[in-house]
């Protein structure tokens, strides 16, 4: 039989998703894959019942519903500050992994240079090399997550079409400051290049850290790709409706990359999650709140256990640091502790283009009980090991 395509040897299958089923087969708390665990708002699942119950049934159009782009780009419009239009700056995908797909070929010739901040979610080298452009890395410097510009704009240098900026970042948590952000949309200015920004912790920040959005930075709105989903602000990580917000000029590209992608997002979602967009800015407040509880309990468990972490800024993840306990093979350690402790957890090693072993990640968007109930487990760690 003919071989298959090359570029499928420089990239594996999801780790995260293996350690969900690592998870089941083990019985384990799956604080690997971050899902969460509350469905989505009351009136929003009423109105997919009557969504399924009345329809719409068959194609929205490609590149959105117009009720579903009207009312994303009236809650936008409020966050980023800028003047959207739904029917020039707007394309609806299917979820924010479709989006950052999209992006990426509407923004890359095969052959262009991406920079990708290391640690990264494992979708954006697979994105990258599938899209044919080649991934340039720029580490993001534990325990704090920083960048160093220096490093930045030899990156820079190298000729890159475009830079990819997860914020707030999976897997660190990290929110990257004003002052960041000006650096790298100078860098992005002049050196010509596009920055194509994933955003779906976008409302998930703790105090006193502020998400900012790139695409509202001076001048930037114009070379600003940005992708974010409905999944986690309103826990519906299996609705799969995501968007790509830019210029007119690019949208007008990436409506024919989506097209030939997917089609479109599916049509009764998009009606009923146009209440979910339409939900008040108490429900934005409340987000915050629980999740800084959750985050605060969860960080508290972790200290109980003696562990060591980087304190999460945004986001839901937490990257533990298992030095300590002489770990060399993090993949290998992950898969002993979801069996042993009956936690499972993603090997930090795939998240970084560095030879990193020492790192894991959890999140912690479960319930309280479970939670809790993770701690107690953790506790045992250091007179397992």
């Amino acid at each position: 039989m003919p071989a298959t395509a090359d570029r499928l040897t420089f990239f594996t299958e999801s780790v995260i998703r293996e350690m969900t089923r690592v998870a089941n087969r083990c019985d384990a708390i799956n604080l690997s894959q971050g899902f969460p665990d509350a469905d989505p708002p009351a009136e929003v699942l009423a109105a997919g019942k009557r969504a399924m119950a009345e329809g719409p049934h068959q194609y929205a159009v490609t590149w959105g519903a117009p009720r579903f782009r009207e009312a994303l780009v009236k809650k936008q419009r409020h966050w980023m500050g800028l003047d959207l239009n739904p029917d020039a700056h707007v394309v609806v995908t299917c979820g924010s992994t479709e989006a950052m797909m999209t992006a990426m070929m509407t923004a890359c010739n095969p052959g262009d240079k991406v920079i990708i901040f290391s640690p990264y979610y494992e979708n954006y080298g697979a994105d990258t090399i599938l899209s044919g452009a080649r991934p340039i890395y720029v580490p993001l410097h534990p325990p704090e997550f920083n960048f160093d510009p220096g490093e930045l704009r030899a990156a820079f240098m190298q000729g890159a079409k475009a830079i990819v900026l997860c914020n707030p970042s999976n897997p660190s948590g990290k929110v990257f400051s004003l002052e960041e952000l000006e650096t790298i949309a100078d860098l992005a200015k002049e050196f010509d290049a596009f920055v194509i920004t994933d955003e779906v912790y976008e409302h998930i920040v703790y105090p006193p850290h502020r998400h900012h959005y790139m695409a509202a930075l001076p001048d930037m709105f114009d070379r600003t790709i940005s992708c974010s989903s409905l999944s986690k602000t309103y826990n519906m990580t299996g609705w799969r409706l995501g968007y790509v917000i830019g210029p007119e000029s690019v949208i007008a590209g990436a409506r024919k990359v989506h097209d030939f992608l997917t089609v479109g997002a599916a049509a009764p979602l998009q009606e009923a999650a146009v209440t979910a967009l339409e939900l008040p800015l108490s429900y934005y407040e409340r987000l915050t709140v629980d999740y800084t509880r959750k985050r605060d309990l969860f960080l508290g468990f972790l200290d109980e256990a003696g562990l060591t972490y980087t304190r999460p800024q945004g986001a839901y993840y937490v990257m533990v640091d298992c030095t300590e306990f002489g770990v060399t093979d993090d993949n290998a350690f992950c898969r002993w502790m979801a069996r042993t402790v009956g936690v499972a957890a993603v090997p930090g090693s795939s998240f970084f283009h560095e030879p990193v072993d020492h790192l894991i990640r959890l999140h912690f968007s479960r319930s309280e009980e479970i939670l809790a109930e993770t701690g107690k487990r953790l506790k045992k760690l250091k007179t397992l090991v």
